[in-house]
Parts: C-alpha cells; structure tokens; sequence
C-alpha cells in the first residue's frame, strides 16, 4: 500500500510545481494573476512534465488492477514486484511502457483541469468576495476543485481509454501509430461506447479527490504567502 500512496505523492508534487512554474514563465511574477489561456497552457505542460512519473506509476497500477480482477490468477504481489518483472523483461521500456500515450492524455486533461477550477473560483471571488479569490473559503474552493475534476476527465476520457489499452498489451508497443492501433480495436470491439465506459464513475470519484485537492494546494499557497511577507 505504501508504494502506490507514495507515487501518487510524488505525481502530484511534481505536477503542481510545474504548474506553478508555468503560470510564472508566462506572467514573470507570482502577483500577476494569469489569464485562462496561460492557465491553460500552465496545465498543459504541467502534463507533459508529469508524465514522467505518471507513466510508470499509471503503468503499475493498471496492471495490478487487471490482474486482480482476476480472481485466484494474481502474480504479483504488488508494484514493487511487477516493476522487477518488466524491468528485467524490456528493460526501461517496460517501465515506461505508454509513455506518449500518457502524455496525450495529460496535455488536454490538466488544461482543462485548472482551467475549469480557475474560471469556477473567480466567478465564485466575483459573486461572493468582491473578486478577490484570496478570501474564499473551503466551500467555493471545494465546488471549483470539482469542476476541475470534472473538466479532467471529460476533456480526456477516450484517450485514458487507449492508454489504458495501451498499457495492458502483452508487450509494450512499437512504431508512432500504437495509439490509433488502440483506437481501432477499441471501436471494433465495443463501438464508440467503447471509449466511454466507466466514465461516469470515473467523474463521481473525481469530484471529492479534485476538490480536496485543491482546497489543500490554495490553503497551502496562502499560507505560503503569508509567511513570506
């Protein structure tokens, strides 16, 4: 259990301060509140840096899923094993099996993500604090986190779908045309539905994970700022 919470961690870290980053690039000053479009742009290579830990992390957990969902069939017994296993079986390919795919996944889920939470919490600042999001509490902050849980997963869902497919071949994929190979086996198999499935569940579960996490990224921030005033 530790390993999985720890990976997550270390996703979520280096997303944020990619974020963060990029909202800076663009801006030059941390005082400057960005426009939607940088935030976008912010989110999007926040995706792009994060897929390098989230490959491997999403690679394993996937995986681990599959197998046990398999009832009596599990072979290993967590992600430290499976990633000995791919490792010695591909090399850092097996590790970073999916890589691009998770990239393309990520470009548009994270611009959408703090696009949809930005946009909510400034109309929440403009209705309830006179437009200052500084003095917003936790539940317009916990609404507008949702909504980027929401945004997430609508602007990306089939293409975690072929991510997941992806990563859970037999082997990792060869040549730049994997992820349209996925796409068609998918849409042979289960039609367009095929690339909606589950996503339903998928935005009920994200709406307290997103909000709770941004509740905890902007109190975080403030406090920040304040103790380095």
């Amino acid at each position: 259990m530790g390993s999985p919470l720890l990976g997550i961690a270390a996703v979520n870290s280096l997303l944020f301060w990619a974020y963060s980053h990029g909202k800076h690039l663009q801006t030059g000053s941390s005082d400057v509140e960005p426009a939607l479009g940088q935030i976008a742009i912010a989110g999007a290579g926040a995706g792009v840096v994060n897929s390098i830990l989230a490959s491997p992390v999403e690679l394993l957990k996937v995986r681990l899923q599959v197998q046990y969902g398999n009832a009596g069939n599990a072979v290993f017994s967590g992600p430290v094993a499976l990633g000995r296993h791919l490792l010695s079986q591909f090399g850092l390919r097996g590790i970073m099996w999916g890589f691009w795919a998770t990239v393309a996944r990520e470009i548009p889920a994270y611009a959408a993500f703090y696009s949809a939470f930005e946009f909510t919490k400034r109309r929440f600042a403009h209705a309830l604090t006179d437009g200052d999001a500084s003095k917003l509490g936790v539940a317009p902050l916990m609404v507008s986190g949702s909504a980027g849980g929401i945004g997430y997963w609508t602007a990306s869902y089939p293409l975690d779908v072929i991510k997941s497919r992806v990563q859970n071949a037999a082997a990792p994929p060869h040549g730049p045309g994997y992820m349209a190979d996925a796409a068609k086996a998918i849409y042979r198999e289960q039609g367009i539905r095929g690339f909606f499935r589950g996503y339903s569940t998928s935005v009920v579960r994200s709406i307290p994970a997103a909000g709770v996490t941004f509740v905890v990224y902007e109190l975080t921030t403030r406090a920040l700022s304040r103790s380095g005033k």
